[in-house]
């Protein structure tokens, strides 16, 4: 019987893992409601096609958590825009948002989310070279940040 526990027990712990978490639905709206608030503060509003999102284990806590990359636009009325990077935390099975920061944006760098891996987030980038036009930057690079004492920090 030992021998059966041990074979069918790693089978069985990621099933009973995945009915443990919280409806996907809950996640969405918790993140669109910080969104929005974020959107109202700006007076600008959320480019809802652009958002993004990856879990991963971002606070070393062995549950997965979740980084969502999103754009806010036309604050005050305006042609700008910015790409911001938001940290939600499993905390009693609920997401919880843990750190936010601007992570590109018009005329700065334009970034797209690429993967987690050990605790990391990880972008892939444009920037703007001396002779791209204010739509096209051109050179390519990446980027990580890590969230630390509830604060994300590039590397």
């Amino acid at each position: 019987m030992k021998k059966v526990l041990v074979l069918v027990l790693p089978f069985l712990l990621p099933c009973i893992a995945v009915f443990a978490l919280p409806n996907n639905d809950e996640d969405t709206a918790i993140v669109s409601k910080f969104i929005s608030a974020q959107a109202a503060r700006e007076k600008g509003e959320e480019y809802e096609a652009a958002r993004k999102a990856l879990t991963g284990d971002l606070n070393r806590d062995g549950i997965p958590d979740l980084a969502v990359l999103y754009t806010i636009e036309g604050q005050d009325g305006t042609n700008n825009y910015l790409q911001y990077l938001a940290v939600f935390v499993r905390t009693k099975g609920k997401l919880v948002p843990a750190a936010h920061t601007v992570v590109g944006g018009k005329l700065n760098r334009d970034v797209t989310l690429d993967s987690i891996r050990n605790n990391v987030i990880r972008f892939k980038t444009l920037t703007y070279g001396p002779n791209d036009p204010a739509s096209t930057p051109s050179i390519k690079g990446t980027t990580r940040f890590v969230l630390a004492k509830r604060r994300l920090k590039e590397l």
